[in-house]
């Protein structure tokens, strides 16, 4: 199951009030100003000088409240490399779901192991910084097509299998920077059990937005935060996609990635896998501040603080609640944690307070793709209950250029964006 970032990673579901998807083409928005009076990086020229959303994230003055101590972050992914330097002492044992040869330690494709970085690297040996530096990583392996053919035997049920184990385990976020066009029964399920568990799960809302632009799972399922890309300008590419299923959008062009999986040099990637380890990151940012909180009320206080200058109760195609923000809460202490046991995802009461949850820890034993959405299974791109606001509609005015968003002024613009991918993308004909 799989979302990859090329060097250079849909749904909605309801969420308990109506709300109106506010897009057309593409978005972007611009993080400029958050430059402005800010002293240069005090790094070498090397990989953290690339960095560039540490500073417009405030990355600096963040840590000087949290680092993102005591949070665990499961990362889904091809992999991770605990021995670069970035890494050392930061990645826990964990579990190796293909049943191929090898462990969760050796990553075939150096991507899980950038998106360990992204989260929780050290910066040590002038690697990846990571925005939550304190964090630990628990890495689950799962295959991508390529790491399937070249493999006769592979789990078929692996990302399913990874998602339970990490709702098992101490971890309190779960990034997976991983998508399919297939909806399968089994990892559905795995979500739902993921958010029993009292866990908050991010995943890659995929890269096909000027193609296809199908709906992307696990990213699509109700459980799970879908997160788009923006650029060091807010810029969200037209390759991002989009929908009713985007909840935030993150920094994620532009970003310095591992090469391959030699691991002697990084390069430049785009795209939504880095956003969501980015997002992730914000996250344990915020619950290690906040560790009495519940992944409703985290989540609840990034979706409240995000970039944006439309109503609360309404979201873009693009960028869903707004632009990741976690400075608002840590440094200006915004937003409001609410109710503790009711997801914002879906509205409903978690099982965490022992109610509104059937989620089961037995994995359903089958598991059903489809390439086109069905009412009980696939969430479509503007639920029912949601008004969608296009192009040219009456309703979207307030969605048109030059949209000026408080704080680090970022402005939302109508525009057309591109740029090279970097998102794990695997597809699944049966399983």
């Amino acid at each position: 199951m799989t979302a990859e970032m090329s060097h250079a990673p849909t749904r909605r579901r309801s969420r308990g009030a109506s709300r109106r998807l506010i897009g057309a083409l593409a978005a972007t928005a611009a993080w400029s100003a958050c430059f402005a009076g800010l002293a240069p990086s005090a790094v070498a020229e090397d990989v953290q000088a690339r960095q560039w959303y540490l500073d417009a994230m405030q990355a600096e003055e963040m840590w000087k409240v949290s680092t993102g101590k005591g949070i665990t972050v499961a990362v889904i992914d091809t992999g991770v490399n605990p021995d670069t330097p970035s890494l050392s002492g930061q990645v826990l044992k964990g579990l190796d779901a293909t049943e191929a040869d090898g462990d969760e330690n050796d990553d075939y494709k150096g991507h899980g192991t950038t998106m360990a970085e992204l989260i929780a690297g050290t910066g040590n040996g002038g690697g990846l910084k990571g925005l939550a530096p304190d964090a630990k990583i628990i890495p689950y392996r799962i295959a991508n097509t390529d790491f399937q053919h070249s493999n006769k035997h592979v789990n078929a049920r692996d990302s399913a299998d990874a998602i339970r184990a990490a709702a098992d385990s101490d971890a309190r976020i779960i990034n997976m920077s991983f998508g399919s066009d297939f909806s399968m029964d089994a990892e559905r399920e795995a979500a739902e059990y993921a958010l029993s568990k009292g866990k908050l799960f991010f995943a890659a809302a995929g890269n096909d937005g000027d193609g296809a632009n199908a709906v992307q799972y696990p990213a699509a399922y109700e459980e799970v935060v879908a997160v788009s890309s923006a650029d060091s300008k807010g810029t969200v590419a037209k390759t991002s996609q989009h929908g009713g299923f985007v909840d935030v959008a993150s920094p994620g062009a532009d970003v310095p990635v591992w090469c391959d999986n030699t691991f002697q040099s990084y390069c430049d990637g785009n795209g939504t896998s880095a956003a969501t380890a980015i997002a992730s990151a914000s996250a344990a940012l915020v619950w290690s501040a906040h560790p009495d909180w519940t992944a409703s009320q985290v989540l609840r206080v990034l979706f409240d603080t995000a970039a944006r200058d439309w109503p609360d109760d309404e979201t873009s195609a693009y960028l869903g609640h707004g632009l990741i923000r976690p400075s608002m809460n840590l440094l200006k202490h915004k937003g409001d944690p609410g109710d503790p046991d009711v997801s914002p995802l879906t509205g409903k009461s978690t099982s965490a307070s022992g109610s509104g949850s059937t989620a089961s820890a037995a994995p359903s034993g089958s598991a059903s793709p489809s390439a086109s959405a069905s009412a009980s299974s696939q969430p479509s791109q503007g639920k029912s209950g949601d008004a969608t606001v296009v192009a040219g509609s009456s309703e979207s005015e307030d969605s048109g250029n030059n949209l000026g968003l408080i704080a680090c002024g970022v402005v939302v613009v109508v525009v057309l964006g591109g740029g090279a991918l970097y998102y794990l993308r695997r597809r699944r004909s049966t399983v």
